[in-house]
């Protein structure tokens, strides 16, 4: 990034805002939903216990208010304290105030709670309401990584991010929760691999009216009457 211009350290504070409020509603939930049970629907099921292999059919995983839904779930075991889910087609994560789309995606539980989401998508894309202004955030990338245990975020491939008004788009974009940094193609080299747009705000003044004083009305005209002879 170019560091003379002043509107540049501001964009990177506004995708690092961006993302610090999905990131903290997904952790939050995390910690929070830690010792809730986890429940598992599915329109069919199909168990191999010999090879540890789960496949589900049209699966929902909830666990307090998070949700995954996804047309198939491929598992490594019903155990949530150590297994991997393979979700493909109509993925779908539900976190507070947002949610995460894409084709595919990999899952990976540690102690009953979700260590890391990897989801792949043409694009994968989030998008977040902002309780503070009310707008809504919105993310898409070719990969976006949580990463619950390095408490990153990464997307990967054409990322894009805008808080409803700006936007900043790169092949990289990185979030650390923990430094609240935010890096944008980093060790590229490249000139103008990262782009921000900032558009400033607009305030709609009040349309004006300009009345037109009315005529008054002509005094009706009295018949001319001539004098008697």
């Amino acid at each position: 990034m170019d560091a003379s211009n002043p509107e540049l350290p501001r964009a990177g504070r506004i995708a690092a805002g961006m993302l610090l409020l999905v990131v903290a509603a997904a952790g939050t939930a995390a910690v929070r939903n830690s010792e809730l049970p986890i429940n598992v629907e599915a329109a069919s099921t199909d168990f191999d216990y010999k090879n540890n292999s789960l496949v589900f059919k049209r699966v929902r995983i909830t666990q307090g208010d998070m949700q995954v839904d996804a047309e198939e779930a491929r598992a490594t075991g019903l155990n949530f304290e150590n297994s991997e889910w393979q979700l493909t087609g109509d993925v779908r994560i539900l976190v507070p105030d947002g949610s995460l789309s894409s084709n595919e995606a990999t899952v990976t539980f540690r102690d009953n709670q979700i260590l890391r989401a990897v989801i792949v998508g043409k694009p994968a894309s989030f998008e977040q309401k902002l309780r503070k202004s009310q707008q809504l955030a919105r993310g898409r990338a070719s990969t976006i990584t949580y990463d619950v245990k390095a408490s990153t975020v990464q997307l990967n491939g054409d990322a894009w991010l805008t808080d409803g008004q700006n936007q900043i788009e790169g092949a990289t974009l990185i979030y650390d929760i923990g430094q609240q940094r935010v890096a944008a193609n980093p060790n590229a080299t490249t000139p103008g691999g990262v782009k921000i747009t900032i558009n400033p705000k607009t305030t709609t003044k009040p349309a004006t009216t300009t009345t037109t004083p009315e005529t008054p009305p002509k005094d009706p005209q009295t018949p001319r009457q001539d004098p008697a002879p």
